[in-house]
């Protein structure tokens, strides 16, 4: 089955079979992001809990919540959710305070629906992996970049024979990473910590596990480009682009097969550049290529009220969420945002973290 399927979404009113549900955090992203997303999933958001009652009120109100909390235990105990949300912030040590949550919505026997970063440890997400094992529960982390519909495309170019196996990789993405002596303090790393993820995610989706890695670093602003190889045999560059305009250009991806390459830029705009030979050099008189070989390029249109010009849509947020519910409803386990890619996007951190530049590691 392709990874990039088109699907007509049913409205949240339309489901006849809905997952009791609670949402812990009350912020700008959850608000501007996750919240809304519930109007296209077979969710009935039952309690919501913050530090701030007034804020979690407010939410429950604005998004049909039925009841505001400040103690998650409370809420777990008095509300059984099957399902939990969890968008949270960092405790003051610079650890992810969305871990802790998650083993107590396991204890209470709910899945978990968790905004990344899933942890800021190896050991973190192990001992995530065993509670969720034992409660026979999910827990997925929203890597939203694998849900992209260019991303999902780029997957199925890369198993499409007309396209060729993945040979190579480019990511680029503006993060700027600390001086390694800064590096053991997570406080420090935490902006490296939270956007890693993005870029990560789509190295793991796009090349599959990575075998080895070194990286060059700049001091002046902490851009750095690192070399890949993967387990496959493919090789690829992640370039954190730190330094860069505001203006520019924010990300992109750009993968190579067998004679073919596609480029997505920004995550909306996607274009495949379908095998084709070189004209002759010195004689050809036209760089116009016969159709066949013509490049696609697809990009979303903003004139019609569609589904697809929505954020929540083509930057992943939908999807994700439904792909955690359909394999709730179904008793299936869910293959994206699982807590063993987890894992191998916090190798990457980890090596970041611990290694210095010039310095080849296996991971």
């Amino acid at each position: 089955m392709p990874h990039h399927v088109q699907r007509e979404i049913r409205y949240n009113f339309e489901y006849e079979r809905r997952i009791r549900a609670c949402f812990i955090g009350a912020g700008g992203h959850a608000y501007r992001n996750v919240y809304p997303a519930f109007r296209y999933a077979p969710i009935d958001l039952v309690g919501v809990c913050d530090l701030n009652l007034d804020r979690a009120s407010q939410f429950a109100r604005l998004f049909g919540g039925e009841r505001a909390y400040t103690d998650h235990h409370e809420m777990l105990e008095k509300e059984k959710p099957d399902l939990v949300f969890l968008v949270t912030a960092y405790h003051p040590d610079g650890r992810v305070q969305a871990t802790g949550l998650a083993l107590d919505a396991l204890a209470a026997g709910a899945h978990v629906w968790m905004e990344k970063p899933t942890a800021a440890s190896l050991a973190e997400i192990d001992a995530l992996d065993a509670a969720s094992a034992n409660a026979g529960r999910m827990v997925m982390t929203g890597l939203k970049k694998t849900f992209f519909p260019t991303i999902e495309k780029l997957r199925d170019l890369i198993d499409s024979d007309e396209f060729g196996p993945l040979t190579s990789i480019n990511v680029r993405y503006p993060q700027s990473l600390p001086p390694l002596g800064e590096r053991s303090n997570l406080v420090k790393m935490q902006s490296f910590l939270d956007h890693i993820y993005h870029p990560a995610a789509i190295l793991h989706y796009l090349g599959g596990p990575i075998e080895r890695v070194s990286y060059e670093w700049e001091g002046r602003n902490g851009a750095t480009v690192t070399n890949i190889r993967f387990r496959s045999g493919a090789i690829g560059t992640l370039h954190f682009t730190a330094g860069q305009s505001g203006a520019s250009l924010f990300e992109r991806v750009e993968i190579i097969g067998e004679g073919a390459n596609a480029i997505v830029d920004n995550g909306s705009r996607l274009t495949v550049y379908r095998r084709a030979s070189l004209p002759s050099y010195g004689r050809a008189a036209s760089f116009i290529q016969p159709d066949e070989h013509a490049a696609l390029i697809y990009e979303p249109e903003h004139s019609l009220g569609q589904l697809y010009n929505n954020n929540l849509f083509y930057l992943g947020y939908v999807p994700e969420i439904l792909h955690l519910t359909d394999a709730i409803l179904s008793g299936g386990e869910i293959t994206k945002g699982t807590l063993g890619v987890a894992r191998e996007i916090m190798k990457l951190f980890e090596f970041y973290r611990h290694t210095d530049a010039g310095v080849v590691a296996t991971l």
